[in-house]
């Protein structure tokens, strides 16, 4: 599916309480092409009957692993990567009583900004971009937002996932990294 219909899809079947399929889909986004990503869980939707974090939580964790090494595998390294969704979705189910709206329901950006850096597998890049993710096309604004995600909330950028609309924008974005890691090789 083109990365275009893929965002479409996401953005027309999410609500926000149906975030939680963006939190694994941003976990499962190291090492592989973002459609790739976008598709992961959806995938894991399919194999489970629905997705939902307490039974990702609860889940045996080698059945776990072998729904998401079943072909077509969720993941390039999909038995390290059902460990940290199954740990992500843990997290969530401790810490947010499986709600991942909580975690930005209150506070300004920089505390929303803090409570993802705190999520297992979010850094403080990834932090950002999801944070500005959920501004640009989920309108979860809090005040301060775009101070706290940094450039990737910068209007028109074309930095990450969050600026993903379309092809042409999943292209651009291609081209920014790239260059970007040509920059850092000089």
């Amino acid at each position: 599916m083109p990365v275009d219909a893929l965002a479409a899809d996401l953005q027309s079947s999410a609500t926000l309480a149906e975030l939680a399929d963006i939190h694994l889909l941003m976990s499962c986004d190291q090492q592989i092409p973002m459609e790739k990503a976008f598709s992961g869980p959806k995938v894991l939707a399919d194999r489970m009957d629905g997705l939902d974090v307490h039974r990702i939580a609860e889940a045996d964790p080698e059945a776990f692993a072998t729904i998401m090494a079943t072909p077509p595998a969720v993941h390039r390294f999909p038995g390290s990567m059902a460990k940290r969704v199954q740990a992500l979705s843990q997290f969530v189910v401790e810490q947010y009583d499986g709600d991942v709206t909580k975690i930005w329901a209150e506070g300004d950006g920089a505390a929303v900004f803090k409570r993802l850096k705190a999520l297992p597998g979010f850094g403080e890049q990834k932090a950002k971009i999801f944070l500005a993710l959920l501004g640009k096309q989920f309108d979860v604004r809090p005040q301060g937002w775009r101070e706290a995600a940094g450039h990737y909330a910068e209007e028109g950028s074309r930095r990450s996932v969050a600026d993903v609309t379309d092809q042409k924008s999943l292209l651009e974005v291609r081209d920014f990294k790239k260059a970007a890691k040509a920059a850092a090789k000089k």
